[in-house]
């Protein structure tokens, strides 16, 4: 009934059109760059300096000076470029980033976004450099599963925890929907199969409101 990590990454991947520059966010967006169709050009960039970025390397063939925002190893693209980081956040800040694909802990139903920060204290919050994709990017995708481990959901009517930006948030990709930001709050364009409106509610805290293919 819900889907895998890599499948919500491939659905992500549907949405990204040809010769777009897109950022991937550490977690689960690295993961949309592994199974992008092979017929579509898309170029990732990486807030730690890369454009042209390529999928993960195979086991054990990995460069450890080439690496990700996350610190995972990747390759290059033939016409890739590596640089200083502070260009990277230029091209962030300067617009020129077509799509960002982040992780959340939470999404408010006005596109609220939080992914820095939890109330837990015993988790060091991470500020990296979301906030920059997040206003710099021209249109903002969220990859995360749709509650907490607990069963908590992530989706709500306001984020309790920190923003890392207000009102960004363009489309959430969960394991169990795929889920539209409007003025009118979450509009729900598509469920995963067996899963009734009714069950993908109860697991979402703000109300939801269904297209005509979901």
């Amino acid at each position: 009934m819900r889907r895998t990590a890599q499948e919500m990454a491939a659905r992500v991947a549907r949405d990204i059109p040809d010769g777009s520059y897109v950022n991937l966010g550490i977690g689960l967006p690295t993961l949309v760059a592994d199974v992008a169709p092979p017929d579509r050009e898309i170029i990732y960039h990486s807030e730690n300096g890369i454009l042209g970025m390529g999928p993960a390397p195979e086991p054990g063939t990995g460069d450890p000076e080439l690496i990700n925002a996350g610190k995972q190893p990747v390759t290059l693209l033939p016409g890739g470029a590596y640089f200083h980081h502070t260009d990277a956040f230029v091209m962030m800040r300067g617009g020129h980033i077509d799509i960002t694909v982040l992780g959340a802990f939470q999404v408010a139903a006005n596109g609220d976004l939080a992914n820095w920060a939890t109330d837990d204290a015993t988790l060091p919050p991470a500020v990296g450099g979301a906030m920059d994709l997040a206003v710099g990017a021209r249109r903002v995708f969220v990859l995360t599963t749709h509650t907490t481990k607990d069963g908590r959901p992530k989706l709500l009517p306001a984020c309790t925890y920190p923003l890392t930006a207000a009102a960004v948030v363009d489309r959430v990709y969960t394991d169990l929907a795929v889920i539209d930001v409007t003025p009118d709050g979450f509009v729900v364009r598509e469920m995963v199969h067996g899963l009734t409106r009714n069950e993908l509610q109860a697991k979402t805290a703000a109300p939801l409101r269904f297209g005509d293919r979901s």
